[in-house]
C-alpha cells in the first residue's frame, strides 16, 4: 500500500472544501532628445534670465531615466527603498559620465543628482545652448530662488512653554486622542520633515528625534543641511539640526510633538521624526527640494555625499509644507520623477496644497498637485469650514484637472513648537499638512499592513473622511470636490475602517495562522469580502468569483492571483498561488464593489493541517479508511458519520491478524514536505508507518496522508493522530478503534 490511494469516489464527504465555515531589472529608455532644438529644451523662464547674458542656474535633464515599475511588486519597505535608490542611482551613474566629464574637463563646476537623474550647473546662454544641443539631454530648468510664504509675525502668538497645557484642538478635531487609547501612537514609525530646519531638542521634539538615544544625540543619517550658502542664524551647511525661521519646528511639532508635561501638540507622539533644511529663511529652490529628497531616498551622515546613502534608514513618511511655483520660474515636471521615486521606494510624500484661495484651481504650484502627492488643504477646526486662503482645485496646471486637494486637516489657529522652546499659533495649509502625516503615522501603527502600501493608505484615508458637499469649484460639489477632497480628515474612523478591512488569512483544515504553505487550502475572514454568496462549480478554480478577485503578493515581490473555492461577504476560501517565495506575503480581496481587504500573512515550504469532520480544525479527521485483505484492497470506509446534528465516530475495525488496514488522512500545507522520512505519525501514542505523503491529485489544494494502523490499537476507542512534517506539527484530530 505505498502508492497512493484515489478517492476521488469517496470524496462527498469533503465537499466542504468548497464551503468551509467556522463559527528585475532596472531597463532604462531614451528619449528622442536629439530631435528637439536647443531652445524647445529650456525654459522659457531661464531663457529670458539668460537672454541679456546673465548667469543662471540650470538643471541639466538627461533623457535616460530608469523605471522603477519593477519596486510595485516589491513587498517589504526595505526591498522597495534598496531597489529604487539602486536602480536610480547606477542609471545616474552610467548615463552622466560623459556629461560630467564635460564639464569636468571645461572647469564648469556641478552638482550631480540621481534621483532625477540631472545635474545642477550655473552659465550662460552660450553654455545653455552648448548643453541643449547635447544628444543625451532631455531639457534645461531654471533653479531659480522661491520665496515661500511662511507665517507673519502678526499670525502667531508667542506662548512660554507653561502657557497651555492641553491637547491642541487639531489634534483633537482629527480624533487623535481616540488613536491614542486605542495603544496607537505612531511607533515604529518614522516621519522626515523637509523644511526650513528643526529645533531638535526642544522640550516637545526632543524624545521623539532618531538621533537622541535617551543620552546622547547622533545626526548621521537623522540630519541634512542643503542650504549651502547663507542660512540665517544657522549658517550654511549645519552640522546639528538647526531651524533659521520656526517653521520647521511648527510643523514637526505637529506631526510628533509632546513635552511629556501636557504640551501634547503633536499627532503621532511615539513617532520619530528626521529633517532636512530645504529652505534659507522660507527661501528655497529646487536643487535644495531635490537635495531633501535625494537624502531621505537614502540617508547618508552629516558632512557625507550621497554615494553612502543607506536606504534601510529611508523615513516611512515625509512632510512638505512649501511650494515651487511657476511664477517664480519653477517647472511644472522639475520636481515631479522626485516624488514618484519616493513613493515608488514606500515613502508616502504629504504636500500642503497651498494658501493661493479662495479661487478655484489654485492648486498650481509643484509638487501640490502631482498624482503621486497626497495633497492637504485647510480647515478651520472651530467651525469644520474650509479656511478661506486654501488653495482650490482643479489641478490645471499639468493639464490633469485631476481633483485637489485629496483630503482637508486642520490648518487655522494651530498651536505647536517654536524655536527657544516656545509655542506659537501659526495658520496655512502647512500646517494641516503635518496633520495628516502624522495620521499615515498613526494608521500604519495600528494595522502595520497597511505600512508602505500607499495606495491602499490613500484609500482608508479618503474613504473614512468626513465627507463634506461644496459646489465652490464643482458643478455637482459631491465629495471628492476642489475644496475638500473626499472630506475632513477622521484618523479614529480610518483605523476602525482600516482594522475592519483586515483579513485573517487560516489554513482552512486546521485554522491556524501562524504560517501558510504554497498550493494550500487558506480560509480568509474579514468583511465586504464580497458582494454575493457564490461556490466554483468545478475544475479548474475561477480567479474571479462573483466579481472578487484575491491576489498574494510574496517576500520576492511576486504577485499572482489565487483560485477560488468560495465567496462570501464574511469569507473567502482560496487556494495559494504555487512557488511563493517564503517570508511575509500580502493578501489582498477586492469584492465587486471595489472594496478592498488586506492582511499579511507568512509563507513557509510548509505548514500541516488536518481537516476535521467537523470543519473545525479539531475532533474527529476527515477521514477514510482502506482495507487490504488477502492482498485485495477492499472499499473505503468512513469514520464519521452525521447523526442528528453532529459527527458521531464510526468505530475502526482492524479485522483479522492478517489484515493491513489503512488509514486515509486529508490534509493542506505538507505536500513539499523533505520525503516520508520527514513525515512521523503517532496514533494513540504508539508510532504508525507513513506509506504516502503528498498531494492528493485530483482536488485542487487537497493533500493526503496514508498511515498503517498498529495493531496494538486495537480495543482503544478514542484515540489522537499526531502528525508531523519537516519537523512542525499538524493540528491534532482522532479517531475510534474498535
Amino acid at each position: 500500500m505505498k502508492q497512493k490511494i484515489c478517492v476521488l469516489a469517496a470524496l462527498s464527504g469533503l465537499a466542504i472544501l468548497f464551503n468551509l465555515s467556522v463559527a528585475t531589472a532596472v531597463t532604462n529608455w531614451r528619449s528622442p532628445a536629439a530631435s528637439r532644438t536647443p531652445g524647445s529644451k529650456a525654459s522659457a523662464w531661464l531663457l529670458a534670465h539668460t537672454a541679456q547674458g546673465e548667469e543662471a542656474e540650470f538643471l541639466v535633464i538627461l533623457a535616460d531615466q530608469a523605471d522603477l515599475s519593477a519596486a510595485a511588486a516589491l513587498e517589504s519597505k526595505t526591498e522597495k527603498a534598496a531597489f529604487v535608490r539602486n536602480a536610480l542611482w547606477q542609471n545616474a551613474e552610467r548615463s552622466q559620465a560623459s556629461l560630467r566629464q564635460w564639464l569636468a574637463g571645461r572647469g564648469i563646476e556641478h552638482r550631480a543628482f540621481y534621483i532625477v537623474n540631472a545635474i545642477l550647473v550655473k552659465g550662460n546662454r552660450a553654455l545653455l545652448e552648448e548643453l541643449a544641443a547635447r544628444p543625451d539631454v532631455l531639457r534645461i530648468e531654471a533653479n531659480p530662488h522661491i520665496r515661500n510664504d511662511l507665517p507673519k509675525p502678526q499670525m502667531m502668538t508667542a506662548q512660554a512653554p507653561e502657557g497651555v497645557t492641553s491637547i491642541e484642538t487639531g489634534i483633537s478635531f482629527t480624533r487623535a486622542p481616540e488613536v491614542w487609547a486605542l495603544g496607537f501612537t505612531g511607533q515604529g514609525i518614522v516621519i522626515a520633515s523637509a523644511d526650513t530646519g528643526v529645533e531638535w531638542d526642544h522640550p516637545a521634539l526632543k524624545a521623539h528625534y532618531r538621533g537622541w538615544n535617551g543620552s546622547a544625540a547622533n545626526h548621521n543619517y537623522n540630519w541634512h543641511d542643503s542650504i549651502h550658502t547663507g542660512g540665517g542664524v544657522c549658517g550654511p551647511d549645519s552640522l546639528t539640526p538647526c531651524d533659521d525661521s520656526n517653521h520647521g519646528t511648527h510643523t514637526t511639532g505637529t506631526a510628533v510633538g509632546d513635552d511629556g508635561q501636557g504640551n501634547q501638540i503633536g499627532m503621532a507622539p511615539g513617532a520619530k521624526f528626521i529633517a532636512c533644511r530645504n529652505m534659507d529663511r522660507g527661501d528655497g529652490t529646487p536643487a535644495r527640494y531635490l537635495e531633501c529628497m535625494e537624502f531621505f531616498l537614502a540617508p547618508y551622515p552629516v558632512g557625507g555625499t550621497p554615494a553612502q546613502g543607506d536606504s534601510s534608514k529611508a523615513p516611512d513618511v515625509s512632510i512638505n509644507s512649501w511650494g515651487c511655483p511657476r511664477s517664480e520660474g519653477c517647472e511644472p515636471l522639475t520636481l515631479q520623477a522626485a516624488i514618484e521615486a519616493q513613493r515608488a521606494a514606500g515613502i508616502m510624500t504629504v504636500v500642503a496644497a497651498g494658501n493661493a484661495g479662495p479661487n478655484c484651481a489654485t492648486v498650481g504650484d509643484p509638487p501640490s498637485f502631482y498624482d503621486a502627492s497626497y495633497s492637504v488643504g485647510a480647515l478651520d477646526p472651530a467651525t469644520g469650514n474650509i479656511a478661506s486662503f486654501s488653495s482650490r482645485g482643479p489641478a490645471a496646471a499639468d493639464g490633469s484637472n485631476r481633483v485637489k486637494p485629496d483630503i482637508t486637516a486642520p490648518g487655522v489657529r494651530t498651536r505647536s513648537s517654536v524655536r527657544g522652546a516656545t509655542y506659537a499659533n501659526f495658520q496655512g495649509t502647512s500646517m494641516a499638512t503635518p496633520h495628516v502625516a502624522g495620521a499615515v503615522a498613526l494608521l500604519w501603527s495600528a494595522v502595520p499592513a497597511l505600512r508602505r502600501q500607499i495606495g491602499l493608505t490613500e484609500n482608508i484615508l479618503n474613504e473614512s473622511a468626513v465627507k463634506v458637499a461644496s459646489t465652490l469649484c464643482d458643478a455637482t460639489g459631491a465629495p471628492p470636490n476642489n475644496v475638500y477632497g473626499f472630506g475632513r480628515l477622521d484618523i479614529k474612523a480610518a483605523v476602525d475602517l482600516a482594522r475592519s478591512r483586515t483579513i485573517a488569512n487560516v489554513s482552512a483544515a486546521s485554522y491556524s495562522n501562524s504560517e501558510l504553505a504554497s498550493e494550500s487550502i487558506v480560509a480568509a475572514f474579514g468583511s465586504g469580502l464580497a458582494t454575493s454568496t457564490e461556490s466554483a462549480t468545478g475544475q479548474p478554480l475561477p480567479v474571479a468569483l462573483g466579481g472578487t478577485v484575491v491576489k498574494v503578493r510574496d517576500s520576492a515581490g511576486a504577485e499572482q492571483t489565487a483560485p477560488l473555492f468560495f465567496v462570501s461577504p464574511t469569507q473567502v476560501n482560496f487556494e495559494l498561488p504555487p512557488a511563493l517565495a517564503a517570508g511575509p506575503a500580502l493578501v489582498t480581496i477586492t469584492s465587486q464593489n471595489g472594496t478592498v481587504n488586506f492582511g499579511s500573512t507568512l509563507i513557509s515550504s510548509v505548514a500541516p493541517g488536518l481537516f476535521s469532520a467537523s470543519a473545525s480544525g479539531s475532533g474527529l479527521a476527515a477521514a477514510l479508511v482502506q482495507r487490504v485483505h488477502n492482498s485485495v484492497a477492499q472499499p473505503f470506509e468512513p469514520v464519521a458519520e452525521f447523526v442528528g446534528t453532529q459527527y458521531v465516530a464510526r468505530p475502526i475495525d482492524l479485522g483479522p491478524a492478517d489484515d493491513q488496514v489503512f488509514l486515509i488522512l486529508f490534509g493542506t500545507g505538507l505536500r513539499f514536505n523533505n520525503g516520508l522520512s520527514s513525515v512521523t505519525a503517532k496514533i494513540g501514542g504508539l508510532d504508525a508507518q507513513v506509506t504516502f505523503a503528498g498531494a492528493q491529485g485530483g482536488f485542487t489544494g487537497l493533500d493526503q496522508v496514508n498511515i498503517l494502523l498498529p495493531r496494538a490499537l486495537a480495543g482503544r476507542g478514542d484515540v489522537d493522530v499526531a502528525l508531523t512534517v519537516n519537523g512542525k506539527a499538524a493540528n491534532t484530530v482522532s479517531v475510534n478503534i474498535k
